[in-house]
């Protein structure tokens, strides 16, 4: 099998179900930025610290994540609906549950936190900025096209979980958490 086709040589590649866009439009800038996230979890998955025992969960529900972050792409490329599309609201739910349990592993904030901490815990802020730019991407193709809105409510709860999983490595690792300076108390129960 051979690695390079040489039929985006010019510009265009291939998504599911339409002729060749180029690479740069939005559907194809939405799934690229979702492949990028994709790998910055593979790395943060590689970390030697997240491989303690404390972070098996973490690690497993990470792997799964990268599972369905391979569906949110195929969502978005499929452009004519010829394959079922793969997020549904279930992967949000099971985002949401995971979300509220380090919600009560970790102490209450009021104020706005630094991205930091633990080598890890910063690897994580990252991949939820990272997220944030998904996002971002996704929306401007949800304002030119339709598209599975399932896969978008996904990536948008995948920002909160990423910052919620910072913050409880933050906590299992004893990093005390930065708040920023100017912040008012903006986390209000």
């Amino acid at each position: 099998m051979k690695v390079y086709t040489r039929s985006g040589d010019k510009g265009k590649t291939s998504a599911i179900g339409r002729p060749r866009l180029m690479k740069n439009s939005p559907r194809i800038d939405a799934y690229g930025e979702v492949d990028e996230l994709n790998s910055l979890i593979g790395l943060i998955i590689s970390q030697e610290e997240l491989k303690q025992e404390t972070f098996t969960k973490l690690s497993n529900e990470l792997i799964e994540i990268q599972h369905l972050l391979f569906d949110v792409g195929t969502d978005l490329a499929n452009i004519d609906g010829d394959l079922p599309l793969r997020i549904t609201a279930d992967p949000t739910k099971w985002l949401e549950q995971q979300i509220d349990d380090y919600v009560e592993k970790t102490p209450t904030i009021e104020k706005f936190v630094l991205p930091g901490g633990s080598s890890l815990a910063s690897w994580l802020h990252y991949a939820r900025a990272v997220c944030r730019k998904v996002e971002r991407r996704v929306v401007t193709l949800l304002e030119q096209e339709e598209i599975n809105t399932h896969a978008y409510v996904f990536i948008n709860r995948l920002s909160d979980y990423l910052f919620i999983v910072a913050r409880y490595v933050n906590n299992q690792t004893n990093e005390t958490e930065v708040f920023y300076r100017n912040s008012d108390n903006v986390f209000k129960n």
